[in-house]
């Protein structure tokens, strides 16, 4: 069993910048690909970024593109998500999620594994 465990979430103002990370636990021999994804409320959870298994490609929400980083240590078995210039529409509980069965998609119904979230929340 595959545990994922995000943290770094929090309150930031508008133009500021957060690095979330996601740890995994229970891994299995060989990396991942890995997502993260969000979830405003009343809104479906969506795509945000994604990255290969060794970190060589990397995918983008076109609503993230130019200010969020998607990056991995297979090393230390964890993902990281570092947003700048954040807007008030970032706001949203992120997930990560792992791919073990190598979609490579945007789609979240093609992650298997998926961590408890963290909130960010940026004001105006």
């Amino acid at each position: 069993q595959v545990q994922l465990v995000e943290s770094g979430g929090g309150l930031v103002q508008a133009g500021g910048s957060l690095r979330l990370s996601c740890a995994a636990f229970g891994r299995t021999r060989s990396p991942w690909p890995m997502g993260w994804f969000r979830q405003a409320p009343g809104k479906e959870r969506e795509f945000t970024a994604r990255i290969t298994r060794d970190g060589g490609r990397t995918y983008y929400a076109d609503s993230v593109k130019g200010r969020f980083t998607i990056s991995r240590d297979n090393a230390k078995n964890t993902l990281y998500l570092q947003m700048n210039s954040l807007k008030p529409e970032d706001t949203a509980v992120y997930y990560c999620a792992a791919d073990p069965q190598l979609h490579n998609s945007d789609y979240p119904g093609d992650y298997d594994y998926w961590g408890q979230g963290t909130q960010v929340t940026v004001s105006s």
